[in-house]
């Protein structure tokens, strides 16, 4: 009997923690224009937490082209509409691949840059970070709903997009909707070809880049970088093996 309850209560323990991780992830990579908490607040604590140690902090993450978006005034259920939202799933990745909503379906940020929402027609979006389009799109509702919290979030990133070319075995578009170094994108390309060489030139094409986020076209300039996959291999210049970035252009020599 003593047994049994011991296991009882490890699978209750268990439910929990597995019902908090869920909940987490629900609510990855979303803003909302009510939050209770400000940024400015959350990077105070965290830095209390790491005792003033400076460590990585990903950008917000900004919306383009072709990015499916959630939209849902609280209480009121989802506003996006569109293909997205009416045929109940994302949109397909450049890679084929069908990525699975996150709260809710979304519709798909057009060609022109908008997102048709319900009761206030069609947007524009491209450019925006989920906090100020969440922070946008309170005021527009605020004629239409009292006091609306306005909760945003990616439900298929696709706007994020490398290009890898040369001597891999599977070279093309793919898409960057997570982190990835040189290493992994020359892996998620298959690997490299029997003649391939060790050297790779990326090519981060600063103004196109700048501009598919609807920022400044002159804000940044060409960049090349150089890197020597033996060395890697070797376990020397690893700091070469920089994470890619939107619109990078990976050559395998």
């Amino acid at each position: 009997m003593k047994t049994f309850s011991i296991i009882t209560q490890r699978y209750f323990w268990a439910a929990i923690v597995a019902g908090f991780v869920m909940a987490w992830s629900s609510w990855a990579a979303e803003s909302g224009s009510s939050a209770a908490v400000k940024n400015d607040l959350k990077e105070k604590y965290r830095q209390e937490v790491l005792g003033g140690k400076q460590t990585p902090q990903d950008q917000e993450y900004v919306i383009g082209y072709r990015d499916v978006i959630y939209v849902e005034v609280y209480g009121e259920g989802s506003m996006a509409v569109g293909p997205a939202s009416s045929q109940g799933g994302a949109a397909p990745s450049a890679e084929g691949q069908t990525a699975s909503p996150a709260r809710g379906t979304g519709a798909e940020v057009g060609v022109d840059g908008r997102l048709s929402l319900r009761h206030i027609g069609d947007v524009y979006v491209v450019g925006m970070t989920l906090t100020q389009l969440a922070e946008y799109l309170s005021k527009l509702y605020s004629g239409v709903f009292t006091e609306p919290n306005v909760i945003t979030s990616v439900v298929q990133s696709n706007s994020r997009q490398f290009t890898i070319m040369g001597q891999v075995k599977g070279p093309g578009l793919y898409l960057l909707d997570h982190p990835l170094t040189i290493v992994k994108a020359i892996a998620k390309a298959g690997g490299l070809t029997e003649w391939a060489k060790s050297s790779v030139t990326v090519i981060r094409q600063g103004k196109e880049a700048s501009a598919e986020q609807g920022g400044d076209k002159s804000a940044k300039k060409a960049q090349q970088f150089q890197f020597d996959y033996d060395d890697f291999i070797a376990g020397k210049n690893v700091e070469k093996n920089i994470q890619l970035e939107p619109g990078d252009v990976v050559v395998v020599h």
